[in-house]
C-alpha cells in the first residue's frame, strides 16, 4: 500500500490530539509524520504508533519550498486557529500540499470546498488545494439531515444548540472543572475569564459575538454552511446556540420543514441506511442519544425522531457526536482519506 506524509498544524492543541488519534485509529497510510505548533509548545514530544516525534516550530520556517522537497508532504492537517491558518494555509498549498484546516479561516470563500465526506465528497478537486473543515454544529446536524433533503426537499431548518464546553478550548474546559469543584467544596466559585458567564450549572446562549441583526456568528456559520455543504441556497436556518455545562459531545433539537411529507417511521428507515449515523430511538424504553455516550464514538446519533404537530410536512429530532472527533479531528482525517481514494494525491 502506498503510503503518505503528513503534517499536522496544531498538534498540540485539542483537536490537534484527536487528529493524532484518528490517524493511527483509523490505520492511515502515513509514511512521515511532521508535527507543528507555535513555540509556546514547540519541542514537546508526542507519540504516534509506538514512537516519538518532535513538535517543531512552525514559525522558524522561512523556506517554504521544503514542505516539497525536505518534508515531501502530500496532505496538511490544520487546527491552529484561523489566523495561523490565514499565514500558512497558502504556503502549504503553493507547494503543492493539500490543506484540510479546521478554522473558520476559508470556508466561505467561494473557490474552497466545505465538505463534510458524507454528503459533499464531490466538492473536492484535484485542483483545489485548500480544503475547509465545517463548524463542529454544522457537520453533526448536515450528516444527518442529507438523506432526507434528497429524499423530499427540506424547506426550513430551525435549530438549538446545546453545545459542550470542550468546543470552547482546554482553558475553557478548565474553568468547567474548577468551577464544578468549587461548588462541589463549598468554595465561592472564582469569576469567569474564558467564558462570558459561569458555565457549572448553568447555560449561556451565546458563542461567538453577537451581529448586528442579534444573532451570533455561530449561529450564521450554521446557515451559510447548510446552504453550501448541501448545494440549496434555498434552504433557511435559524439557529439558536447555547453552550452547556457538559464537558464533551454537542447535541441539537432539530425541527425541519420539507417539501413532500415524510413520516417519522420513514425517517427512521432513511437514517438507520445513512452513512456515518446510527438511530437510536425507542422513548418506550427511555433510549435516546446522550452526549456522554457519543464521546469518543466516530458516529452522528439521531433519536426522538417525531413528527410535528404543528404542521403537515413537519419533523423534529435530536442530534448528538463528538465534536473533536466528527464536529473536527474525524471529519478531517476523512476528507484526507478521499483525497487519497480519488487519486488526488
Amino acid at each position: 500500500m502506498k503510503k503518505y506524509n503528513i503534517a499536522v498544524v496544531g498538534a498540540t492543541g485539542a483537536v490537534g490530539i484527536e487528529m493524532l488519534k484518528m490517524l493511527e485509529t483509523r490505520d492511515f497510510p502515513v509514511d512521515h509524520l511532521y508535527l507543528f505548533a507555535s513555540s509556546r509548545t514547540a519541542g514537546q514530544k508526542m507519540k504516534f504508533k509506538n514512537r516519538e516525534i518532535t513538535v517543531e516550530d512552525i514559525n522558524k520556517i522561512n523556506d517554504y519550498s521544503i514542505f516539497k522537497t525536505k518534508y515531501q508532504l502530500n496532505i496538511a492537517l490544520f487546527s491552529a486557529g484561523a489566523s495561523v491558518s490565514k499565514e500558512w494555509a497558502p504556503r502549504f498549498a503553493e507547494q503543492g500540499v493539500f490543506v484540510v484546516d479546521n478554522s473558520s479561516c476559508f470556508r466561505m470563500e467561494k473557490d474552497v470546498p466545505l465538505v463534510v465526506p458524507e454528503v459533499n465528497p464531490h466538492d473536492l478537486s484535484k485542483d483545489k488545494k485548500i480544503i475547509a473543515n465545517p463548524n463542529c454544529s454544522t457537520i453533526q446536524m448536515v450528516v444527518v439531515l442529507k438523506p432526507i433533503h434528497d429524499a423530499v426537499k427540506i424547506k426550513r431548518i430551525i435549530v438549538s444548540t446545546y453545545q459542550a464546553v470542550s468546543g470552547a478550548g482546554g482553558k475553557a474546559l478548565e474553568e468547567l472543572k474548577n468551577q464544578t469543584l468549587c461548588w462541589a467544596k463549598g468554595e465561592k466559585i472564582p469569576q469567569a475569564v474564558k467564558l462570558p458567564y459561569q458555565i457549572a450549572f448553568n447555560v449561556i446562549p451565546q458563542i461567538d459575538i453577537f451581529l448586528d441583526n442579534a444573532y451570533t456568528k455561530e449561529e450564521i456559520k450554521m446557515l451559510d454552511e447548510t446552504q453550501k455543504i448541501m448545494g440549496d441556497s434555498s434552504i433557511k436556518v435559524s439557529a439558536t446556540c447555547v453552550r452547556v455545562p457538559v464537558f464533551l459531545s454537542h447535541s441539537e433539537s432539530v425541527w425541519i420543514e420539507t417539501e413532500q411529507k415524510m413520516t417519522a417511521s420513514e425517517a427512521r428507515d432513511l437514517l438507520k441506511n445513512a452513512e456515518g449515523v446510527i438511530v437510536v430511538d425507542e422513548p418506550s424504553q427511555k433510549k435516546y442519544p446522550l452526549p456522554i455516550d457519543a464521546a469518543g464514538q466516530q458516529v452522528t446519533y439521531v433519536g426522538r425522531i417525531r413528527e410535528d404537530i404543528t404542521t403537515e410536512n413537519g419533523l423534529v429530532m435530536w442530534i448528538v457526536s463528538d465534536n473533536l472527533l466528527k464536529g473536527a479531528a474525524l471529519n478531517a482525517v476523512q476528507i484526507a482519506e478521499i483525497l487519497i481514494a480519488k487519486g488526488f494525491c
